[in-house]
């Protein structure tokens, strides 16, 4: 899992089959320390429910296939979680 902010949205007029309706979303991974590492990436929003600023939990590879409602769509990043908080251990 990778921490990221969602930075923006996606609009796509075509879309592979089993991805109706999913929103596709721009986020900055982020280290544990919250600073931009690497370049942005489009993810698809497997919680339904993230918007831009917020703080997300994002998979990539098969687990992003597996996160989708529909099983193993072609995507390669997904949204699974919304972050509320983070602690960070000494």
């Amino acid at each position: 899992m990778q921490l990221g902010r969602v930075r923006g949205t996606v609009v796509a007029t075509i879309k592979s089959g089993g991805l109706e309706g999913v929103r596709f979303l721009i986020v900055q991974p982020l280290d544990k320390h919250q600073e931009p590492v690497g370049d942005p990436l489009v993810a698809a929003d497997a919680v339904h429910m993230a918007a831009p600023g917020e703080l997300v939990y994002v998979v990539g590879s098969r687990e992003a296939a597996e996160a989708m409602p529909e099983r193993f769509v072609p995507v390669d990043h997904a949204i699974v979680g919304i972050v509320d908080q983070v602690a960070l251990s000494p």
